[in-house]
């Protein structure tokens, strides 16, 4: 009786250790190196390395974190984390009449803005700031900065504009050339389009050249054309290549919907680079003009005429020491007035119809022709006398610089 019992304890002991024994592999508790060869290779990562453990427990460096991306993906990331923080966000306060006509400052629009100097002065577009009361830089620690608008050109909707971060490192947008751009090269905009700050599109140049008339009527001349894709709020932002320069500023859109369509238009960075400097130092850019009273040609005016041209600028008059005259151009007959609306015509003048090869149609023309002219240049001017064409040159003056703006 007793060996019987003896051995059912024996027994009872041993089952009760291997059925412990195989819980506890079961669990992963204990390891004894039943690993099967399918079995996926563990990856272990670190902000710097991808590592690799093998079966065997041998830890393999197998490369940069970078190899998870291609190489156009690393130039975005490396040239986004270089200068995000040389963007800033702009806002304004506009002043708005309230139901007791009182002037009261409201919230108006934003925009962006590429920090160019240390000193802080932030280049952008003339539309974000033309109306504010009040203007705002908010940079990318959530710190904000009031600002002053050091310069204004309507022209080309370019203004500088500056703010005191003294103690602050600034990161400053590098300025590139928008000399032999190229259809189909890679392009970058960052802005904060709809307020979302330092957002990040990419494209590609899709045209140059484009000229674009603006909501003030005027024509900027060689846009670059883009399909990165550019939202109110992008506006003033920087157009950058794929080195990180700055080849354009982000200006407007095509849209019938309000929101990017990829059609985007960029002012080129050497018409920046001109300007910017007459914008710092003297708060407009100084351009040369040609003394005279223009009036556009319409319809009536070239029926009531009898004029032998439709489109030009008909010179009514000027003065007998200014540059025009001095060149040889004729203007109307001061003796003989006509209203015409509000305005008084002088006919019989000579008719301008091309400046330095740029065809004069309208006001705006006129604008564009002389836009990147200093005073003293001179510029080649065709018109007509009668039917008669004739060219002449004219020795630029300076050009009142606040018309525009106002």
């Amino acid at each position: 009786m007793k060996r019987k019992n003896i051995s059912q304890i024996v027994f009872l002991s041993i089952s009760s250790a291997l059925l412990i024994f195989f819980l506890l592999i079961g669990f992963g508790v204990l390891d004894i190196g039943l690993k099967h060869e399918s079995e996926p290779i563990s990856i272990v990562k670190d902000p710097v390395y991808l590592l690799e453990t093998s079966s065997s427990g041998v830890i393999q460096n197998v490369g940069l974190v970078d190899d998870n991306f291609t190489e156009s993906e690393k130039e975005n990331i490396r040239i986004y984390e270089a200068l995000n923080k040389g963007v800033v966000n702009i806002t304004t306060e506009v002043l708005s009449m309230n139901w007791f006509l009182e002037p009261v400052p409201t919230e108006g629009g934003t925009g962006s803005g590429s920090i160019i100097d240390k000193n802080g002065y932030v280049l952008t577009n003339y539309h974000v700031v033309k109306d504010a009361y009040k203007l705002y830089v908010n940079l990318y620690d959530g710190s904000q900065y009031e600002a002053e608008i050091i310069g204004k050109d309507p022209e080309n909707d370019f203004a500088v504009v500056k703010f005191d971060a003294s103690g602050k490192d600034l990161i400053t947008i590098p300025f590139g050339s928008s000399d032999n751009l190229k259809v189909g090269q890679k392009v970058l905009a960052i802005g904060n389009p709809f307020g979302f700050d330092r957002t990040l599109t990419t494209g590609i140049v899709s045209g140059l050249g484009r000229p674009v008339r603006t909501s003030a009527n005027l024509v900027i001349q060689g846009m670059i054309q883009t399909d990165a894709s550019i939202n109110p709020g992008n506006s003033g932002g920087p157009l950058l290549d794929s080195r990180g320069r700055m080849i354009g500023i982000n200006t407007m859109i095509y849209t019938p919907s309000g929101g990017s369509v990829g059609i985007g238009f960029a002012t080129p960075v050497n018409t920046a680079k001109r300007v910017i400097p007459d914008l710092i130092n003297y708060g407009y850019v100084k351009r040369g003009w040609i003394d005279f009273y223009p009036v556009q040609l319409e319809p009536n005016i070239v029926r009531y005429g009898k004029l032998s041209v439709s489109k030009g600028l008909l010179v009514s008059k000027l003065s007998k020491n200014s540059n025009a005259a001095k060149a040889g151009i004729r203007g109307g007959d001061q003796d003989n007035p006509v209203q015409y609306g509000r305005s008084i015509i002088y006919f019989g003048g000579d008719v301008i119809i091309n400046i330095d090869g740029i065809e004069i149609k309208s006001l705006a023309d006129l604008f564009t022709s002389l836009e990147d002219n200093k005073p003293g240049e001179t510029v080649i001017v065709k018109l007509l006398r009668g039917k008669k064409e004739i060219t002449t040159k004219v020795v630029l003056t300076e050009r009142l610089h606040d018309f525009l703006a106002e």
